[in-house]
């Protein structure tokens, strides 16, 4: 099986909120079908980011993945600037430890419903959005996935030290 985006939204949602009890409500929770959720959990099994046998993140794969691999299996692909929600450094965490000028056009998820207008950066998944204004807790994760994705070294640093923090796991502090 071949890793898709969708994949990394699953792990971090049954992270951050827990098993949701079926693959009906976790599908309707992120804006996909239930056996869309169904094969992202299967993926992310047979991927080790979940543990084989529960609902639940392997923390030390999934810090090394992101970390490491996220940038270059999802890379992040930039657009026009537009109205959105902002990501990356321009949301929370990061934004709480990074300042920017208010003039610059900062990474932003294409949304009609936005309150920032900035750089538009293609979401891992189309529900992304929506997704993320209904579970800050989610977020916050995605947006330290777009700053490992589209930030700078200090940004991606700075993204890294924080979930290894959140995770527990040392190598990444």
């Amino acid at each position: 099986m071949q890793m898709k985006p969708q994949d990394i939204l699953v792990v971090l949602k049954v992270m951050t909120a827990g098993w949701p009890g079926s693959y009906d409500r976790l599908g309707l929770q992120l804006g996909m079908s239930p056996s869309m959720a169904h094969a992202a959990v299967s993926r992310a099994r047979q991927e080790g980011l979940l543990h084989p046998l529960e609902y639940s993140p392997i923390k030390i794969a999934l810090a090394e993945f992101l970390v490491h691999g996220v940038r270059y299996v999802f890379p992040a692909e930039l657009g026009s600037p537009t109205r959105g929600i902002p990501t990356s450094y321009a949301a929370p965490p990061l934004s709480e430890e990074i300042s920017y000028s208010p003039d610059e056009l900062v990474p932003v998820w294409p949304d009609p419903d936005g309150n920032m207008r900035g750089t538009a950066l293609k979401p891992l998944y189309p529900s992304v959005p929506k997704a993320a204004r209904e579970d800050l807790q989610l977020y916050g994760w995605l947006a330290l996935v777009d700053a490992l994705r589209v930030g700078r070294a200090r940004e991606r640093e700075l993204a890294g030290k924080i979930i290894g923090s959140r995770l527990n796991y040392a190598a990444l502090r």
